[in-house]
């Protein structure tokens, strides 16, 4: 019995492993370093629970939640806001990839408010209902539709012309 609960468990962390980390690096702002660390503390909370996994009706969106959910607890520490340097190191892109898009997104996302940035991330990224990010936020409804929205303008201010400059080459 116990071998099938880790088979099964190290099933699901090889499958989702992935996709929680590109939601990571998001939510971190392209902070890779962070980002993986968020994603094992997330997969060490899923084994606590993989237990009780049959009683969660969607093992993947539950450790989404508990993705953003560390997320936002990791940004409540004083420590998480420091930085060993201000400005991204030139890295060698992917042959086809426009890194200068990614790197500009990434910029404008990490001047945004984690919570705005975790709202924005769970809504467009991941593409979940407003009542699903609310319950992965612990908010209400309507203050995700209002984060949302001003999420979406303060992005958008801070893009500016940039971001059709980019998509457009």
């Amino acid at each position: 019995m116990r071998q099938t609960h880790e088979d099964g468990y190290l099933e699901f962390a090889a499958n989702r492993a992935g996709h929680l980390f590109r939601s990571a690096c998001l939510l971190t702002s392209g902070d890779t370093h962070l980002a993986e660390d968020l994603v094992q503390e997330t997969l060490g909370r899923m084994y606590v629970v993989w237990g009780r996994a049959s009683k969660i009706d969607n093992p993947a969106g539950y450790a989404q939640t508990v993705l953003v959910r560390v997320f936002l607890s990791h940004q409540r520490r004083r420590s998480s806001r420091e930085r060993p340097i201000a400005d991204l190191p030139d890295v060698m892109g992917e042959a086809g990839v426009d890194t200068t898009l990614r790197l500009t997104l990434l910029d404008a996302l990490g001047r945004l408010a984690p919570k705005d940035r975790a709202v924005l991330v769970l809504r467009y990224w991941e593409d979940r209902s407003i009542e699903e990010t609310a319950d992965a936020m612990r908010a209400s409804s309507s203050s995700v539709r209002t984060r949302s929205v001003r999420a979406l303008a303060k992005l958008r201010e801070l893009l500016g012309g940039t971001l059709a400059e980019f998509a457009a080459n």
